[in-house]
């Protein structure tokens, strides 16, 4: 029996540091099934990592070249994040994230120190990423001037671009290029969208989300008040965004635009990968918890939550969407 050509997406993935293995087992396990296949991809920090290097691993092996790439960044990763893990470093996180928000890392890090560079120089070759043929890839940062966002897209995707993405203000130096400073993309785009509806690129929006959007009950203590505030900012301009393209698809379903405006917008499916009930449970100290066993734990997390999603989802592709958007963006409240 022929097995039916694979139906193309673009990929909308969030960053939140080591939650980004959960990214990994999502794009592992469609990679190995082979029904969906990414043509082009918007991400932000970690899930700016997972792009790269599939895109890196695609332009030199295909599918199995980009799963080999992936679980080579993440080992490297974790390799690296070796001599932070001391025990009992868990419970010092709260006293640890406290200072980082209290001192500059101006002060604490005068030189500018970046482990982060040094895996992304050995672990991503940014011409193989550049010359993937058939993905295109939208990677975020903030302008720290402007308070916008920047999308880096062919030829401007380099180590400083993917760095960039990825530097949180109370960790790093904000990244320069081209005179301008950037920190982390998951402020005005995690992940922009907007990218996606201008370029030549699939009618099917699949987001994989890591940052949970939805959490029963009132944060009490000190740490959960910050954990769920990261949550809600980190979210909030994909949700605005989300609403904009509900409404969007709302004026195109009921008639109300016509003429030449009706040819300029676009009819989107949009699908989802939530990672509400695999991340829910884990704190966002764990995001800094790089040791192998927490990274695969995710990565096969990710794994379950894509099949159950393939199983359930994967036919809706090419034909409709498979999440309500007036339902869970347009509408206020629980």
């Amino acid at each position: 029996m022929t097995r039916p050509s694979p139906r193309s997406v673009s990929l909308a993935l969030q960053g939140g540091g080591a939650h980004g293995a959960f990214t990994w087992g999502v794009l592992d396990r469609l990679l190995e099934d082979g029904r969906i296949e990414p043509r082009a991809i918007s991400a932000t920090s970690a899930g700016a990592m997972n792009a790269c290097a599939m895109a890196m691993g695609r332009t030199r092996d295909g599918a199995n070249g980009a799963r080999e790439a992936l679980e080579a960044f993440w080992s490297a990763v974790s390799r690296a994040g070796a001599p932070m893990r001391a025990p009992g470093w868990g419970r010092l996180f709260p006293w640890i994230d406290a200072f980082t928000r209290l001192t500059s890392p101006y002060d604490r890090n005068p030189f500018g120190y970046d482990p982060l560079r040094t895996i992304l120089e050995r672990q991503i070759d940014f011409e193989a990423v550049r010359a993937c043929p058939d993905l295109k890839l939208f990677l975020c940062a903030t302008c720290v001037t402007t308070g916008r966002a920047r999308v880096f897209s062919g030829g401007d995707i380099t180590l400083d671009a993917l760095r960039a993405s990825a530097a949180l203000p109370f960790l790093h130096h904000a990244v320069e290029i081209d005179g301008a400073p950037y920190w982390d993309g998951g402020f005005t785009g995690n992940p922009a969208l907007w990218p996606l509806f201008y370029a030549d690129t699939p009618g099917d929006l699949l987001i994989v989300h890591i940052n949970p959007l939805h959490r029963p009950g009132t944060p009490r203590s000190a740490e959960d008040i910050m954990d769920r505030v990261n949550e809600i900012t980190f979210n909030a301009s994909l949700l605005a965004e989300l609403r904009a393209i509900a409404f969007v698809q709302e004026l195109l379903g009921s008639g109300a635009v016509t003429g030449p405006r009706r040819e300029r917008l676009r009819t989107l499916n949009v699908h989802s990968i939530k990672a509400d009930e695999a991340l829910g449970a884990w704190p966002a100290s764990t995001k800094y918890d790089t040791s192998w066993p927490f990274l695969t734990r995710l990565r096969d997390l990710g794994r379950e939550t894509a099949q159950a999603w393939l199983d359930t989802h994967a036919d809706a592709v090419g034909v409709r969407s498979s999440i309500d958007l007036k339902a869970g963006f347009l509408q206020s409240g629980p």
